[in-house]
């Protein structure tokens, strides 16, 4: 069966040895400074990342993802002094991530729970100012999914849900930098197009554009668009399991406006994706596609499942698929397409939509691995080992990579 052999890969064989110095602490104090490797045509150079437009064509369409990072983890101390922390990962009542955000009472949240063992029942509070209004703000365990807890919290005061968590809690950098949070990492940690609140990860391959770099883009006639995907702790997590049939995929909410997918449909040449995340919602619209070809799409939950792209044949074109998605659009009098993906892309797969990406350098054994496996083939190797041969720096605030077909 072909879905076995994707879900027969072996995570072993996508590693590399990468030594701790290698991995960026910081970021470079000028983001577009950095370095970047380029593979083209087989071929691998390198350059400094505030010089990418010259090698991407006239009339490329860059696809940006605009979510923000959000101080999703927040602390508290119970009578006994133990430290809990909540790390909020999804909205779950409301679900929307914006209507959660302007709640002025009570939300529930999908959380991960630091020293959960340490509190068992009741329920935590806080009490601090915004504005000069004190705030109490509690915390209660209403449930569980799998590893998380569903935390409903409650406060007073009329303030939003976002107005708090941005006054409290903290920007969760990505764990294997081993420091804390510093009060540089909250400009450095999101990207200067960061719009939508929503993610625990900043999609890191767009931290090295600046707004010259856009500029310059601009002017080469490159166009730049925005989607948006939630960026979930998920992306961290390692793939425990010998084959990756073992490795169950986070899921991510994703908005892309229909006035991108007519971009798309008029001119389908040269989509460079920027950042892992805005390949991995540009090649779930194909599946959301199909699926309204073959009326097996749920309007009230639509989802791209991780195994769908492997069984499923593709039996249509991206024209078609995207056609598709903007005939229901345009029918519910709906702007954008909005849904939740769980794809994993694995050595093997056939990219729809996307002819280039800038990504960073990820960890090994990594899902991310697996996608930059997917569409360099066995190359990835050879990126990897010219990188660690002439200094680049790796992981969140590393140096960039620009892959084209």
């Amino acid at each position: 069966m072909v879905l076995n052999r994707y879900k027969d890969i072996k995570i072993s064989d996508y590693t590399y040895n990468l030594p701790d110095e290698r991995i960026a602490k910081y970021p470079l104090t000028e983001r577009d400074k950095s370095k970047l490797l380029v593979r083209q045509n087989g071929t691998i150079t390198q350059d400094i990342f505030e010089n990418c437009a010259n090698y991407l064509p006239e009339e490329t369409q860059l696809v940006f993802n605009n979510t923000r990072v959000i101080h999703a983890r927040l602390f508290f101390y119970k009578e006994t002094g133990a430290k809990i922390e909540i790390f909020c990962l999804e909205p779950v009542e409301p679900a929307d991530y914006q209507v959660a955000f302007q709640e002025t009472e009570e939300v529930t949240w999908k959380c991960m729970v630091g020293n959960s063992k340490k509190w068992k029942e009741g329920f935590l509070s806080q009490t601090f100012k915004i504005d000069g209004q004190v705030i109490e703000l509690t915390a209660a365990k209403i449930g569980q999914e799998g590893n998380s807890f569903h935390i409903r919290f409650v406060w007073n005061g009329g303030v939003h849900f976002s107005e708090i968590i941005e006054h409290i809690g903290q920007l969760p950098i990505p764990p294997y930098l081993n420091r804390d949070t510093e009060e540089s990492d909250e400009e450095s940690y999101q990207t200067v197009y960061a719009k939508i609140d929503g993610s625990v990860a900043a999609p890191t391959a767009g931290l090295h554009f600046t707004d010259p770099v856009i500029a310059q883009l601009a002017d080469k006639n490159i166009t730049t668009n925005e989607i948006t995907l939630h960026v979930g702790a998920g992306t961290f997590q390692p793939v425990k399991s010998e084959t990756i049939e073992g490795h169950t995929m986070h899921h991510e909410q994703v908005i892309i406006p229909i006035d991108i997918l007519r971009s798309f449909v008029e001119n389908p040449k040269n989509i460079i994706a920027v950042g892992t995340t805005s390949v991995r919602s540009l090649e779930s619209l194909y599946w959301i596609g199909l699926q309204l070809e073959e009326q097996r799409f749920n309007p009230f939950h639509p989802e791209v499942k991780q195994w769908e792209p492997y069984e499923n044949d593709a039996k249509i074109s991206i024209e078609k698929a995207l056609q598709n998605i903007i005939y229901f659009l345009v029918e519910n009098n709906e702007k954008a397409i909005r849904f939740s993906t769980q794809i994993i892309i694995l050595p093997g797969y056939d990219f729809k939509l996307i002819s280039g990406m800038f990504t960073n350098f990820h960890q090994p054994q990594s899902t991310l691995l697996l996608l930059i496996s997917a569409f360099l083939g066995n190359k990835w190797k050879e990126v990897y080992d010219y990188a660690l041969a002439n200094d680049f720096r790796f992981l969140s605030y590393g140096d960039s990579n620009l892959y084209l077909k």
